[in-house]
């Protein structure tokens, strides 16, 4: 079977590997039918995933069917798979909180993903999409992490939300912030990204980094502020933008030491809040949505492109992605 491999930093692969006739216990084979491609997957291509051995099959937003039907699945059913293995044995899954698991391995990272003809994974992380596409199905994932992290925040019609970041998280976080009720507000360092944001999705509140955010009706600053950037230096700037009482929540997470201001933020009473990875909760939130033309997925993918051309087209993908909100990849 035609496999996506990152060789090494810089070198992308179409390569044949056999198909898997068999499972472990627990585990079921999927048919892979289309693979969002994320962040993570363009910087494993770059070489800037700290938690990775090469070569690496690649692709964790994933849709699939059964291929061999046991039990409560039938063959050829679509699902959606969750791509968090968690160890069901430290104290985190021992609590309910999976997704933050001790010894987690993602696929696509810590293991091969999907970007493949067939994969095994546990039972216990696919999810019927009943009511989806294929396409849709593979768009769930990274929706996931953005309902996920509003669901951290608690958040209500009476919050005044700012997202930093309007890539694919960020825009993700924005649209289950509006589906709470939230006011909701984008910053981002890319007026293209910010008029697509307006474009596509409606969200007419956006602000270019290095304009005056703290002015007039928004001068108290912001209850609820999600970084979904990635960047040391924009979390570290996003303290200032909080108003009394409110919650910062980090979606994006960096390798660098984040620095901030005890007495400001003691005054503010900021509750400082980690958003890890997703939960089947919030899987079933997202497929929700979906079903109900909550989330426009037409407006979210980009482009598709078959698996047997992505060896000539990710490095054009991964330098180009500021207009870039998600490209699938089929099979």
């Amino acid at each position: 079977m035609a496999c996506g491999i990152v060789v090494e930093p810089g070198v992308f692969r179409i390569e044949t590997r056999d198909v898997p006739d068999r499972a472990p216990d627990g585990w079921v084979l999927l048919d892979i039918q289309a693979v969002g491609i994320c962040g993570t997957d363009y910087h494993i291509l770059e070489g800037k995933h700290p938690f990775l051995n090469y070569p690496r099959v690649i692709g964790h937003e994933l849709s699939g069917r059964i291929a061999q039907g046991s039990g409560k699945w039938s063959a050829g059913e679509l699902v959606v798979v969750n791509p968090y293995l968690s160890c069901n044995d430290c104290r985190a899954c021992r609590r309910g909180k999976p997704n933050c698991c001790s010894n987690i391995e993602v696929l696509g990272v810590h293991r091969d993903g999907g970007m493949c003809a067939r994969i095994a994974v546990p039972q216990e992380n696919i999810y019927p999409a009943t009511g989806l596409t294929d396409i849709q199905a593979a768009m769930v994932e990274f929706l996931a992490i953005g309902a996920h992290a509003v669901r951290r925040a608690s958040l209500s019609g009476e919050d005044r939300v700012l997202v930093t970041g309007a890539g694919p998280i960020g825009i993700g976080t924005a649209l289950f912030a509006r589906l709470s009720g939230a006011e909701v507000h984008l910053l981002d360092v890319s007026r293209t990204r910010l008029d697509q944001a307006a474009e596509k999705f409606g969200f007419t509140d956006t602000h270019l980094v290095g304009s005056d955010i703290l002015s007039g009706s928004l001068q108290e600053g912001f209850d609820v502020v999600f970084d979904a950037t990635g960047n040391a230096q924009a979390i570290e700037a996003g303290f200032p933008l909080l108003a009394h009482g409110s919650r910062y929540v980090l979606v994006s997470v960096v390798k660098e030491t984040i620095c901030f201001s005890d007495p400001e933020f003691h005054k503010r009473e900021t509750q400082i809040i980690g958003s890890r990875n997703a939960t089947r909760q919030d899987f079933e939130t997202v497929m929700s949505a979906i079903r109900d033309a909550r989330i426009d997925t037409d407006a979210l993918c980009t482009l598709t492109v078959a698996l047997e051309d992505l060896q000539t087209r990710i490095g054009e993908l991964a330098k180009d992605r500021e207009a870039l909100i998600k490209a699938i990849v089929t099979l």
